[in-house]
């Protein structure tokens, strides 16, 4: 994210986990990118890993809500390719894979808890550790 404008981000289950237990770094990230107008990308699967219980989430909750991310379904061709790069790597984490797919398609820098995992998926992502 620099000065130039916010890179869209992708933001994995650990960085709304993170978000949502107000961890410092990940809220600045996601306010910076909503302040400069980048986009904010996530997979419905990764929602619904960090989701629990909306009534005590409430920051979760409202992110979600507020139009501010874009919640990227995932269809038949995304699951195809999830499949494909699952088998690539030996690995079987489809949410994973897809967090790799979106952040490739839109060039993104992903925010996440683990970044070997999605390393093991792709060794040159851009990710921010939370």
């Amino acid at each position: 994210m620099g000065a130039q404008g916010a890179r869209p981000v992708v933001l994995d289950a650990g960085a709304l986990i993170a978000f949502d237990r107000n961890n410092r770094r990940v809220r600045r990230l996601v306010e910076l990118a909503i302040e400069h107008e980048g986009a904010l990308h996530v997979p419905a699967g990764v929602v619904a890993q960090a989701w629990g219980d909306a009534s005590r989430q409430a920051r979760l909750a409202r992110l979600v809500g507020s139009g501010r991310l874009s919640i990227r379904n995932l269809d038949v061709t995304e699951a195809k390719a999830a499949g494909v790069l699952c088998a690539a790597s030996g690995t079987a984490d489809v949410i994973d894979a897809s967090v790799v797919l979106l952040a490739r398609r839109h060039g993104a820098v992903v925010v996440t808890s683990d970044p070997d995992d999605l390393r093991r998926f792709d060794p040159t992502l851009e990710v921010a550790a939370c």
